[in-house]
C-alpha cells in the first residue's frame, strides 16, 4: 500500500522549526532536527519558497516565514508540497474487468465516497493553523 508522501510532515516540521527557532534555521540545523539528508530539506524548502511560505537567505543561509504561523494552515502546506497527484488523494486500480458486475461499477461506486473523504480531510487541514501546532512544542 502506498502512503501519502512524507513531504507533508517534513514541511510542517520545517515551518514549525523556523517559527520556534528563527535565528538558527540553516539547512544543516533543519536537517539535524528532521534527521534526514540536507538535500531533502533543500528540495522541500524550494517547494515552500515557491508557495510563498518561506524566504531562504543565500550565502550564510537561514530561512524565515513569509507569513505568520497564525496565517499558515496545514492545507497551505499540503498544497505547497504536492502531496497528491492530479488533485486526487485516492487512486483506484486500473483496468478492472468490465465483464464483472463489480469491476464494471467499482469506480463509480467508490468515487463519491473517496471524494467526500478527501474533502473532509482537506477541510480539517484548513482549520488547523501552524500556530496551533507550535504551542504543543513548548
Amino acid at each position: 500500500m502506498k502512503q501519502i508522501s512524507t513531504r507533508f510532515s517534513i514541511a510542517v516540521h520545517i515551518l514549525s522549526l523556523i517559527a520556534v527557532s528563527p535565528n538558527e534555521c540553516t539547512g544543516d540545523f533543519i536537517a539535524g532536527s528532521v534527521n534526514t539528508n540536507p538535500v531533502i530539506i533543500r528540495r522541500i524548502m524550494g517547494m515552500l519558497k515557491k508557495a510563498g511560505l518561506v524566504e531562504v537567505r543565500p550565502g550564510v543561509g537561514g530561512a524565515s516565514l513569509l507569513q505568520s504561523p497564525e496565517e499558515i494552515t496545514l492545507l497551505d502546506v499540503y498544497h505547497a508540497v504536492n502531496v497528491i497527484e492530479d488533485n486526487q488523494l485516492f487512486r483506484l486500480h486500473e483496468d478492472p474487468n468490465i465483464r464483472c458486475p463489480v469491476g464494471r461499477n467499482i469506480e463509480a461506486a467508490l468515487q463519491t465516497e473517496l471524494s467526500e473523504a478527501q474533502a473532509a480531510m482537506e477541510n480539517r487541514l484548513a482549520q488547523t493553523k501552524l500556530a496551533d501546532l507550535i504551542v504543543r512544542f513548548r
